[in-house]
Order: structure tokens, then C-alpha cells, then sequence
């Protein structure tokens, strides 16, 4: 069993409001570290956990050994939160959490292929039967796609200078291991952004697996979807760990819970509000909770209710 610590594990399971006899879904089951406080408070209620990792789901079992006659496990990517509500003959739910981030065994793991520190297979497919994987985007995408992931995903200013060193690279042989793209990175830097705090590849690692599994789209995607299974006073509790995450989700709440005005500023009265966010600004991990976990620092809650 792994050492995972649950993200803004309080925060989180507070703002959901657990009813005792509510059906409430972990869309993002990793390791089992929400889902187990969830179950701790639901008495005749229901849990339905969804996660496309078969590692992780084993784990979890584990994890979730007391409380296994409460909870549903289905393997499935979250985007079709829908479809699988559906085939369990459940239409509304009380609450949905999603926690984006990545979880550290998978990024401790160094056949998974997501992290820098390791040496492994370029990989970082969070469903192992993906077709893409980052051996491809890096040794097949075109020299104009890596440099837009690289800035668009992972803000990475030094974006074109590496994709160019890549293309360089991959002509004389293929890129196939995270060492390997961790060193052409590196050859990419000046000494001034090498000497900063940080590791020189976690951007770029951080945009070929969001471009891997897609999931800015499926995070759209379900957030939308998410929004229209819940209860009267049913909540949707979502950890980002990225600025694109971020910006989707305080969109889309503030889409929904706010009465936008025409051009002249005046209010359109016949927009419906259905929504009401419980926290107006993200709820970030305290200093105690960032030393005891530092990939916690750039974690960002935000919840919905419905009215």
C-alpha cells in the first residue's frame, strides 16, 4: 500500500455536505483517499467511484476493504459519467468530486512514463489501453503542434526552442525514454532558467499529458454533464492543479450562478439561476498541509451547489 495523501482532504468532504443517506460519485478514485471519508459519513448511502486505472483500482479495494458493500467501482474515463449512471439506474446524485491531479504512484512509478525524476518508458497514459501515448506526441507530432502544447498546456516560455531541439533529435533517432527527454529539455534551457527553483521539465512533461489524455475536452465535457445530474442541494467539489483546469471550471460555475448583462450592461431577467457557488474565491491547501505534502501547493478547490 502507497503513502498517497488525499488533496485538501477536509476542505473537500466539508464542502460536499455529506447527506447520510445521499448517493454521491468520486469520478477520480485513485488510491481511494476521498472516497474513504465519503464513506465514513454515509450511512444507507451510496458511493459510486470511477477511475480508468486498473492499478489504482486494485489499490483502492484495498483501501476501501470496510466499506466495500457501499461502494460501486466502475472502470470507465469520467467523461461518460452519464452512460455509466445510467447502466446503475441512477438519475440524480447529491454530490460529485473530481480531483485532477495526478496521483504520486503514479508519478513514483517509473513505468507509468509521467515523471521526470525517473527514467522509464515515454508513456503517461492514465487508461492503458489509449492508443496515443507520449512516445508518439514526441516523436510524431510536427514541430508547430509540440510548441502549441508546450505554451498552451504547460505555459513553458522556452516552448519553440525545445520542440525544435526534439524535431532535431528524433531525425537522428528516436526519443524513448523520460531521461531521454528530460536531457534534450534541459539542452534547451539557459543557465538562468536551469538555476531556478524547480525541476526544468515539469512543464513540459505536464503538457504532453494533458495532450495524452485529452483532458481539458473530457474535463468539459463531465463538468457539464455533472452539472445537470445533481439533486436539489447537490454539490460538485472540483480540485484543479493547472491554470487551463482552473480557468474551465471557474467558467463554466460562473456560467451557471451569475446573470451576465447585454451590451448596454442591462441584466437579462429571464436567464434562470439554478446554481450558487459556495466559495466565491479557490480554496488552497495552508502552509501546514504544503509542507507535509508539496504537490498540494498548487491544488485549487471550487464548489457548486445546485438550488
Amino acid at each position: 500500500m502507497n503513502n498517497h495523501i488525499p488533496v485538501l482532504l477536509n476542505e473537500t468532504i466539508d464542502g460536499l455536505d455529506i447527506k447520510k443517506d445521499g448517493i454521491y460519485v468520486d469520478l477520480t478514485l485513485g488510491r481511494g483517499g476521498h472516497s474513504k471519508e465519503i464513506l465514513k459519513r454515509l450511512g444507507k448511502g451510496r458511493l459510486i467511484a470511477v477511475d480508468q486505472d486498473d492499478n489504482a483500482i486494485e489499490e483502492s479495494k484495498e483501501n476501501l476493504k470496510p466499506y466495500l458493500d457501499r461502494v460501486t467501482i466502475v472502470r470507465d474515463n469520467f467523461k461518460n459519467i452519464k452512460k455509466i449512471l445510467g447502466n446503475l439506474n441512477i438519475d440524480k446524485v447529491d454530490g460529485i468530486l473530481m480531483d485532477l491531479g495526478v496521483s504520486s504512484p503514479q508519478f513514483d512509478n517509473p513505468d507509468r512514463g509521467f515523471s521526470y525524476r525517473f527514467d522509464g518508458p515515454l508513456d503517461m497514459r492514465m487508461d492503458k489501453d489509449n492508443c496515443l501515448n507520449a512516445y508518439d506526441v514526441v516523436n510524431n507530432y510536427s514541430l508547430e503542434k509540440l510548441n502549441t502544447i508546450f505554451k498552451i498546456y504547460g505555459d513553458e516560455k522556452y516552448s519553440y526552442q525545445i520542440a525544435k531541439n526534439i524535431v532535431k533529435e528524433r531525425q537522428i533517432k528516436p526519443i524513448n525514454t523520460t531521461s531521454e527527454l528530460v536531457d534534450i529539455i534541459k539542452k534547451s534551457l539557459p543557465y538562468k532558467q536551469l538555476s531556478k527553483k524547480g525541476h526544468p521539465a515539469k512543464q513540459v512533461f505536464q503538457a504532453i499529458r494533458i495532450e495524452v489524455n485529452d483532458e481539458l475536452n473530457v474535463l468539459k465535457k463531465a463538468l457539464i454533464d455533472c452539472l445537470d445530474l445533481l439533486n436539489k442541494h447537490g454539490r460538485i467539489a472540483c480540485i484543479t492543479f493547472h491554470s487551463g483546469e482552473d480557468k474551465i471550471v471557474k467558467t463554466i460555475f460562473n456560467d451557471k450562478t451569475k446573470i451576465i448583462g447585454n451590451r448596454l450592461n442591462i441584466p437579462d431577467t429571464n436567464k434562470k439561476i439554478d446554481f450558487a457557488l459556495i466559495n466565491r474565491h479557490p480554496i488552497i491547501a495552508s502552509e501546514e498541509e504544503i509542507k507535509q505534502n508539496p504537490r498540494s501547493k498548487s491544488a485549487k478547490l471550487r464548489i457548486i451547489e445546485k438550488l
